[in-house]
């Protein structure tokens, strides 16, 4: 596990948006795995910008994202699906019928088998993009998850739902079920990179690269991982014993040249 801490957030999205660009040039059909949740925004107007720039294309890429609400359709404002398409899939030139998100709407058994056979059929995923939830979930595997689970339905802990109501009007119908993408798919990407910012996520943080491995907090599998990153602010590692370490490497392998 790579740890790399910057100034803020900002930052955090640059490098973030830079280690997709240098997968794009390296293999134009990357296969990415994708996050929402508010922290990849930033990124992902990053690479808005890239590719409206002409920088990078999307052209022949694909991508499958974590996860899916159980019980909205693709066309619901609220649902992850139309999520990706206004924050980052109706900007770029990716193929719109190479983006692919857990079907919410049908039997949620059949959509998380499909799904997994899918990501098979693909390849695997070569750059998987995390968030970090407050509670060490990533995707919605919350604590006590299998870390060899595969895609599956998932119940929503109380602090997930409490974390994501912002996103839905009063008396708006809020999901507490969803598909996931399981630890063990996760886990089979070739490269992982999780980004995580503000002093909120401090806590989870310092569970995930320092605490035990264990499922009460899901994100620590990625310490079994062979080629994760995880670009933090200052504010995200503030909890972190080894911080001076982590900045000693860091500087010695001279990791912030990635994509200039």
């Amino acid at each position: 596990m790579q740890v790399i801490i910057v100034e803020d957030a900002a930052a955090v999205a640059y490098l973030g948006a830079q280690m997709c660009r240098s997968a794009l040039e390296n293999k134009p059909d990357t296969v990415f795995g994708l996050a929402t949740g508010s922290t990849p925004v930033a990124m992902y107007n990053q690479l808005i910008d890239l590719t409206q720039n002409s920088v990078i294309s999307f052209c022949k890429a694909r991508s499958f994202n974590l996860d899916e609400y159980i019980g909205l359709s693709a066309n619901h404002p609220q649902s992850y699906r139309w999520f990706m398409n206004q924050r980052l899939f109706n900007h770029i030139d990716i193929d719109i019928n190479n983006t692919y998100v857990p079907d919410g709407a049908i039997d949620p058994q059949l959509a998380a088998r499909q799904y997994e056979r899918l990501i098979t059929q693909s390849g695997g995923i070569d750059l998987q993009i995390l968030g970090l939830g407050r509670n060490g979930h990533i995707g919605f595997n919350e604590p006590s998850s299998s870390l060899v689970s595969r895609t599956r339905i998932k119940t929503l802990s109380g602090e997930t739902v409490a974390d994501n109501s912002r996103f839905f009007a009063e008396g708006e119908f809020q999901p507490s079920t969803a598909i996931t993408m399981g630890i063990g798919t996760i886990m089979e990407a070739k490269k992982i990179v999780l980004l995580a910012t503000g002093t909120e996520k401090s806590n989870a943080v310092k569970r995930m690269v320092e605490g035990s491995l264990s499922a009460s907090c899901p994100a620590s599998a990625l310490q079994m991982h062979e080629n994760t990153t995880v670009l933090l602010d200052e504010e995200a590692a503030g909890q972190l014993s080894n911080k001076a370490y982590y900045q000693q490497v860091q500087k010695s392998t001279n990791l912030l040249s990635v994509g200039g």
